[in-house]
């Protein structure tokens, strides 16, 4: 598809316009300190032991901060480092910077921040810390960067409720060693301090589907990879219909995508559930074909990480 293509070109030649706001020497500055933190963010994921993934990720944090006080830094779009998710708003109002960070086979944390746009090219910086691991109900939950329901975002869209901006971002978290879970997180501000979560789902209940939760939580088989992503031709969240081969909907670790399609409409300030996006049946021997974040090895895909598996289907 050239659509795709062609748009990456008008987002590439956007920030290359915005990079003109950053001063010649701030900006080799900033080129500077990006190379000397790319090392790190890669060890992020691939450093062989906890130990050097915990250094390696402390590092990078203290490094990516110092970056970021550079004046305009905002406008710096930090393309080489490509473990980490670097999202704007579409409203140019934040960028959002999150990443994971493997602990075990069965522990996975996110670490991530929220840079404001400011007028006088200042930092404002919030952090985020992933609290998902000490609470109870996390599809539930509303809080604030002090309770962040961690995922890495590949994707943001901006609606209005009550002439107020949200956004919904769309997010992955390689949760534990049976399932894999992506995310739809609301995300708006009160007073400039980010909210997350809210009843802002409009679901029939099922064995699946929370009803009226705080965040929608898709959670599934590991070796599973159901889409989740956002249609601009629909104005659709859209995701796959996820089913239990061995009719335990309950256990969300035995859920695999069959093929079919359901999603998300913002109708009066909410997201609307629809059962049936799509009318055609997938043909016989075109079954759903597993897409794990790691491959054989066990190395995890960046790209898949980033959401890039995501794009739309020719």
């Amino acid at each position: 598809m050239k659509f795709p293509y062609l748009l990456f070109i008008l987002i590439s030649l956007q920030f290359n316009a915005s990079a003109q706001h950053i001063k010649k020497d701030d900006l080799r500055l900033l080129k500077s300190k990006e190379d000397s933190m790319t090392k790190n963010a890669i060890e992020i994921l691939q450093g062989i032991n906890t130990t050097d993934r915990f250094i390696a990720d402390s590092t990078f944090t203290k490094m990516l901060v110092r970056a970021l006080k550079t004046k305009n830094s905002f406008y710096y779009s930090f393309d080489s480092l490509f473990t980490i998710s670097k999202l704007y708003a579409p409203d140019s109002s934040f960028k959002i910077f999150t990443w994971q960070l493997v602990i075990d086979e069965n522990k996975t944390w996110q670490h991530g921040a929220i840079q404001m746009k400011t007028e006088d090219g200042s930092l404002k910086l919030i952090p985020l810390f992933d609290k998902s691991d000490f609470i109870e109900n996390i599809e539930d939950t509303i809080g604030n960067n002090f309770s962040w329901i961690g995922a890495v975002y590949y994707k943001i869209v901006l609606n209005k409720r009550n002439n107020e901006n949200y956004y919904t971002l769309l997010g992955y978290d390689e949760n534990d060693i049976r399932s894999n879970r992506k995310i739809i997180e609301l995300l708006h501000f009160e007073n400039a301090v980010p909210i997350f979560g809210g009843k802002y789902f409009s679901v029939p209940d099922d064995n699946i589907k929370p009803k009226n939760h705080a965040r929608f939580i898709m959670e599934y088989k590991k070796e599973a990879g159901p889409r989740l992503t956002y249609d601009d031709e629909l104005g659709m969240i859209i995701m796959e219909h996820l089913i239990s081969p061995s009719n335990e909907p309950n256990k969300k670790f035995t859920l695999i995508g069959d093929g079919d399609y359901e999603g998300f409409k913002w109708l009066n300030g909410k997201w609307v559930y629809i059962s049936k996006v799509f009318n055609e049946v997938t043909p016989e021997g075109n079954a759903p074909i597993p897409n794990p974040i790691r491959d054989d090895n066990g190395n995890i895909d960046d790209q898949k990480l980033k959401g890039r598996e995501l794009d739309k289907k020719n």
